[in-house]
């Protein structure tokens, strides 16, 4: 059984505040992109095999693809095993949930598969125990996430609108970035009832001038080339550019396909990975 696993952008990262436990408490509207990994899983005897059409990613236990089937055997008690192959064209490590979504695909279709029935909140419950971008892969679509990751409300789809991608030739640790972000010197949050009001709205230049990552302020420090090309992404005509995540992906929305085809050609100039694409 094959499905897609699509990416996503974060139009808002908002953090505000922060448990006892030392996880942060987030405010995101995130919005799912046609840019996407296929994970194709068949049922085996026993255990848990990976295969990978790129040699960089690890096939073992480190895989979130490998964590959910294994969480999703031991929560539902399934005595045999399954195969899964991952066509990867998500960067990896870029603030695009590439890894969650995968994670996130192999709840969805392993719930199929061996026909558990499990609804949506029973595998975004399971879900979270992987990552904090997992529950809302499993939803997908244009949704504000709150607390850890737990709380996905839907939100009116923002689809059809242009986008382009750069990744830097570099990854970037998600849990770094978090432990280096300081709460106390943010000095102005994202406007996000704005934000939402304008995705009801399907008003593209308010959410491209209002987009606010709140995660910038650690990764565009330390990342100078991110600042680089997020002016050079407004140059060519982009309505706003914003980093996704925790970075370094930056993504920029275009009303016009020749301007965006433009960017995407300059910047394929200078950088291995630069995709052109629409929300969904």
């Amino acid at each position: 059984m094959r499905i897609k696993a699509y990416a996503k952008v974060n139009i808002s990262l908002d953090i505000v505040g922060k448990r006892e436990d030392g996880y942060h408490l987030l405010e995101m509207i995130m919005q799912a992109i046609d840019l996407y990994d296929e994970i194709n899983i068949e049922k085996q005897k026993e255990g848990i095999n990976i295969k990978c059409n790129k040699s960089y990613v690890p096939t073992d236990e480190r895989n979130l693809a490998y964590k959910a089937a294994k969480l999703f055997i031991e929560k539902y008690n399934i005595n045999s095993g399954v195969n899964i192959n991952i066509k990867k064209n998500i960067p990896v490590c870029a603030g695009l949930a590439g890894g969650s979504t995968d994670g996130a695909a192999v709840l969805k279709i392993m719930n199929k598969l061996f026909e558990i029935n499990a609804t949506d909140e029973e595998l975004m419950e399971l879900g979270l125990k992987l990552g904090a971008d997992v529950p809302y892969c499993i939803k997908g679509g244009t949704a504000l996430c709150k607390g850890i990751g737990e709380d996905v409300r839907e939100l009116k789809n923002f689809k059809n609108k242009i986008i382009v991608l750069v990744k830097p030739p570099f990854g970037v640790s998600t849990k770094s970035v978090y432990q280096e972000f300081n709460l106390n010197k943010v000095k102005s949050h994202p406007n996000t009832k704005l934000l939402i009001k304008a995705i009801e709205d399907n008003d593209l230049n308010t959410v491209s001038n209002n987009m606010k990552n709140l995660l910038e302020n650690v990764t565009l420090r330390k990342h100078k080339v991110l600042i680089n090309i997020k002016e050079e992404m407004k140059n060519y005509g982009a309505l706003g550019a914003m980093m996704s995540g925790s970075g370094p992906t930056v993504f920029a929305f275009f009303e016009d396909m020749l301007k965006a085809q433009r960017c995407f050609e300059k910047m394929k100039s200078k950088y291995n990975d630069v995709f052109i694409t629409r929300t969904i």
